[in-house]
């Protein structure tokens, strides 16, 4: 038994980590200061503490062996209005949570952002949200050549699944359109509408996370389907009507997952795909 942190444990990825661990018998604790993270997905055994990840060190008094860093901002066209947020959650206080990992000598698993591989690029300059993740990992790997932590770094493709958000401000694109589709409303598709993304089931991530915690190392761990959609696509599989909005900035025209290191080295596959979940919500209505 591993004591785990889990940082954004009441989120939507976190809360879903936090279960599957409670269910291997480790103890765990979520950090989570509930900007979109909610009681509503608390998992019971989990110890719970409200706060931000700058203030770790003071909040989480006790060390541990293992860390889910998944605390941070991750809107990325809306990073561009709240960059202030952007920096606060994931410059200071990613570099906070590498102090405590540092104090303590536990594991850092952190997750990135594919944000890091599109378009061709690094990612860095296309929204505030992109720069900071992708500086982040640089970050990360410079701590464990100064102080020698142990890390491993994830990317997650667009994930979806139960508890996802669907408002419009911090929703996921499946989670906005599974709740318009719902209430009989048009799905909005952001101009072009042939920009693609690879699509990743939630239960997939989480089997990919745990694998990478007991035995990844280093950088380069992709999580994602390897099928793409573009946006429009994926509003038709809904069906209903649709309603195009104009394009706007820190929206990459693709995203196609890189597993080979998770498949090869870990021998994860995903097991989910997109049409089929979106098949049962709307054979659910």
């Amino acid at each position: 038994m591993k004591k785990i942190l889990v940082t954004g444990g009441a989120g939507f990825i976190g809360s879903h980590l936090c279960e599957k661990l409670i269910q291997q018998n480790h103890r765990v604790i979520s950090l989570d200061n509930y900007s979109t993270g909610s009681k509503e997905n608390h998992i019971k055994g989990v110890e719970y503490i409200a706060g931000d990840t700058i203030d770790i060190s003071r909040l989480v008094t006790s060390p541990v062996n293992l860390v889910f860093h998944l605390g941070e901002y991750a809107r990325v066209e809306q990073s561009f209005a709240d960059i202030d947020k952007v920096l606060h959650s994931n410059t200071q206080g990613t570099q906070a949570v590498l102090e405590y990992i540092r104090k303590c000598d536990a594991k850092l698993v952190y997750a990135g952002s594919s944000t890091k591989f599109a378009d061709g690029g690094i990612g860095r300059d296309q929204s505030p949200y992109a720069w900071t993740k992708a500086t982040n990992t640089e970050l990360v790997k410079n701590y464990s050549e100064w102080f020698g932590i142990k890390y491993a770094i994830t990317y997650f493709y667009n994930v979806y699944g139960p508890h996802e958000r669907g408002d419009s401000a911090t929703g996921t694109l499946i989670g906005i359109y599974r709740d318009l589709y719902k209430k009989n409303l048009p799905l909005p598709v952001r101009l072009p509408g042939t920009q693609r993304r690879s699509f990743t089931n939630v239960e997939d991530i989480i089997a990919a996370l745990l694998l990478v915690g007991y035995q990844g190392e280093g950088d380069e761990y992709g999580i994602g389907h390897p099928d793409s959609y573009s946006v429009l696509e994926v509003a038709q599989m809904f069906g209903g009507s649709i309603t195009e909005l104009p394009e706007r900035p820190g929206n990459r025209m693709t995203s196609i997952s890189d597993t080979n290191r998770t498949r090869l080295e870990l021998g994860w596959q995903p097991k989910y795909n997109l049409p089929d979940y979106i098949k049962s919500i709307t054979t659910d209505v």
